[in-house]
């Protein structure tokens, strides 16, 4: 057992000081108590102690003693061991996390932080001064709102690519694909699935970016047609399905979603790096399979009010409302030019339009090419 040290700290010093004073009858232990700033009934306690073992007495009992639950230093040395191999490129936090979960090995991220600082494994970050914002109030229904952004990173290494992702305001339920650029093509992608699972929200918060949103004034075409806010194709796809769309104005404004931006490229980095996966479509299958699932059971919460903002999709064909339509004419030899591409309308189709009359184009996520001639649809 080692020694009970003796050296005091200066609180104790001035309670031998007062005790001192009120032995010598200068003080009563009234007095005592209010100069100590403690309560009468613990001054009698530290008096009574002080009389019978003197300086000592008033050391703490637990002084000099090992802590109960202190780490032995062969459980240290086999979590440091662990952590270098596998989680060198750790947070405190998401490492304990990895190793109650893939080695059964239990320890409070505090304790862990210390460990890894005084190993210097890790450094804390610095808090940065940060402008002041309102924090805006969750939505009430699950579907009210759909936060939807994309994250450009280094995924796999040395591999940039982005992921897309949709989280509910309400109760940070989320969806996610990768794919190797943020296109409108991606967006409906994942709007697709949202749909398919969910339901129909009622609303989408994203950037201004031309894959969400429009911001370019309209063309002179456009506004001798009546349109005077232009829309994208995903605008339009929206529009359809009586889906509300809010671009934000600042990265802030979309707060939940740049979160898990944050919390993705440090954790899904480590998580992808620990499965081995070096690929997008490794990627997404450990997503749908394995992350998603699990982050969204830690931190997703339930909504203020149970009503489901959701519209049931109903019997929609969505590969027709989430795709790509361009406006073309018919040429006298009934051939639509589109992409330097020529299709032809075969004169035995039951219903013929007639030549430069409107039709349109529409491109399907799975690339197939339809021509649309009020609302008959002729295949190419």
């Amino acid at each position: 057992m080692p020694e009970r040290r003796l050296q005091m700290k200066k609180k104790e010093e001035k309670r031998v000081k007062i005790f001192g004073f009120v032995k010598a009858d200068q003080i009563t232990l009234k007095e005592a108590s209010s100069r100590l700033d403690i309560s009468y009934r613990q001054t009698l306690r530290l008096y009574a102690a002080y009389k019978e073992n003197g300086n000592e007495g008033l050391i703490h009992g637990n002084c000099g003693k090992i802590p109960k639950n202190q780490l032995s230093e062969e459980f240290k040395e086999k979590v440091l061991e662990i952590y270098r191999e596998y989680y060198y490129d750790f947070g405190p936090t998401f490492a304990a996390e990895k190793l109650s979960e893939s080695h059964d090995i239990h320890i409070s991220v505090s304790s862990l932080r210390k460990l890894l600082i005084k190993a210097k494994l890790w450094e804390n970050k610095q808090q940065r001064i940060k402008i002041h914002r309102s924090r805006r109030a969750r939505r009430e229904h699950f579907g009210e709102l759909i936060q939807f952004d994309g994250s450009h990173h280094n995924w796999f290494g040395e591999i940039r690519c982005c992921l897309i992702t949709m989280i509910d305001d309400a109760t940070n339920i989320r969806i996610s694909r990768f794919f190797e650029e943020e296109t409108i093509a991606g967006a409906m992608t994942v709007f697709y699935l949202w749909i398919k699972s969910k339901g129909i929200p009622e609303a989408l918060y994203c950037d201004k970016k031309n894959a969400f949103v429009l911001t370019r004034e309209p063309t002179d075409a456009e506004l001798l047609a009546g349109i005077t806010e232009p829309k994208s194709h995903f605008g339009n796809a929206c529009e359809k399905l009586g889906v509300y769309v809010i671009s934000a104005n600042s990265p802030q404004a979309k707060g939940r979603v740049e979160r898990n931006h944050r919390i993705d490229q440090d954790r899904l980095v480590k998580e992808l790096r620990l499965a081995g996966i070096t690929d997008i479509d490794a990627a997404n299958r450990f997503l749908e399979d394995i992350y998603l699932p699990k982050m969204n059971e830690k931190f997703s919460l339930p909504p203020a009010k149970k009503e489901d903002a959701h519209v049931p999709l109903g019997d929609v064909d969505l590969s027709e409302i989430l795709c790509y339509e361009y406006d073309r004419k018919i040429g006298n030899d009934y051939v639509v030019r589109f992409e330097n591409r020529l299709f032809q309308i075969l004169k035995s189709n039951n219903i013929l339009p007639r030549t430069r009359d409107k039709v349109v184009v529409r491109v399907k996520l799975d690339g197939t090419v339809s021509i649309i001639w009020e609302s008959v649809e002729f295949f190419v």
